[in-house]
């Protein structure tokens, strides 16, 4: 086994952050496009396509952690990772948005609450399946892994459902941009999206491999390893596609994004414990579903944000952003003292 120095490591840990953040912006493009030629609308394109591929990251390195049945990194990646993105939208809100409006006034919709309230469901379930008896079935998942895939595939169709049901009254500006769009074009996204794909996906294995080994070597509890610098290197490519997204006036995508992958994040628990044998969910810590209320509280403050629709901004930010940034950097001090 070839052991590499710190340095080494180091390097390869910024490498594979920097192929996550520039094909994160890559992808954002990509998928904007190919969501409006095929008239899939904003939303779909947020929750499904561009959540699942700027989370390839977190499900590499929850499938290399589950395979080596070292959880404590994956974990919090997952949980943490789902706080931080949601505190993603803090800076959407200051750099993609900036001094037009809050985020929350421009990104707003029946669709983005119903998201929303998916997030909330889906990390209530992830409580109370640490809190029920335990009963294994297929290679020793349980009935909790399979309920919150349920419940990620009905929230894709009821989401599919109100795009539809909006479409009907509302003209986009994405309509047009269908005759556009030459066949040529669309085919191009789709190899960009691909090899993004790929690329993200390898970076996240390097990430995991590097920030597992620094963690140890630095003294760093895995737990706030994983649910701090790890989460926000792979929440890049949430941050570059949001920002991106918002920059181009897809508002919608850039918070469809962020909830979506978030409501995706969990379903990683049910592919962990199909790869490693074991289920997870039953032996988390205190510390994880302390994360998980955080995420919790985050997503129920922006869904405030929508519903009120405030123009108030305070440092290019909105009230809502305001109180999750606080929110955000107290919750990170309380994980310290918790794993203390």
């Amino acid at each position: 086994m070839i052991i590499y120095s710190s340095w080494a490591l180091g390097i390869l840990f910024v490498v594979c952050a920097l192929l996550i953040w520039v094909f994160g912006i890559k992808l954002s493009k990509a998928i904007d496009e190919i969501v409006n030629h095929y008239g899939w609308g904003e939303a779909i394109g947020g929750i499904v396509f561009l959540a699942i591929i700027t989370n390839l990251p977190e499900i590499a390195i929850t499938a290399v952690a589950a395979f080596n049945h070292d959880y404590d990194i994956a974990v919090s990646n997952i949980l943490g990772g789902i706080a931080i993105q949601t505190a993603v939208l803090v800076l959407i809100d200051i750099y993609g948005v900036g001094r037009k409006a809050p985020l929350t006034l421009k990104g707003h919709s029946k669709i983005l609450l119903f998201e929303g309230l998916t997030v909330i469901i889906i990390l209530s379930l992830v409580i109370a399946a640490n809190k029920f008896p335990t009963y294994h079935y297929l290679r020793h998942t349980t009935a909790f892994e399979w309920i919150i895939l349920f419940t990620w595939l009905v929230s894709i169709w009821g989401i599919k459902r109100l795009y539809q049901l909006n479409q009907i009254k509302k003209v986009s500006k994405h309509q047009t941009n269908n005759i556009v769009l030459s066949t040529v074009k669309v085919k191009k996204a789709i190899i960009v999206t691909i090899l993004g794909a790929i690329i993200t996906l390898l970076a996240g294995y390097g990430l995991e491999v590097s920030g597992e080994v620094l963690s140890k070597r630095w003294g760093m509890d895995g737990i706030v390893f994983g649910a701090t610098i790890l989460a926000l290197c792979t929440a890049l490519p949430e941050i570059s596609t949001g920002i991106a997204s918002a920059k181009i006036r897809d508002y919608q995508m850039a918070v469809s994004d962020i909830f979506g992958g978030n409501a995706f994040l969990p379903v990683l628990f049910l592919m962990a414990a199909l790869i490693g044998g074991e289920s997870i969910l039953p032996g988390l810590k205190v510390s994880d579903i302390y994360l998980t209320s955080v995420g919790i509280l985050l997503t129920t403050i922006y869904m405030i944000g929508m519903l009120f629709h405030s123009k108030k901004q305070f440092l290019r930010m909105g009230i809502d952003s305001i109180i999750v940034l606080i929110l955000y950097l107290v919750s990170i001090v309380g994980l310290l003292y918790i794993n203390n």
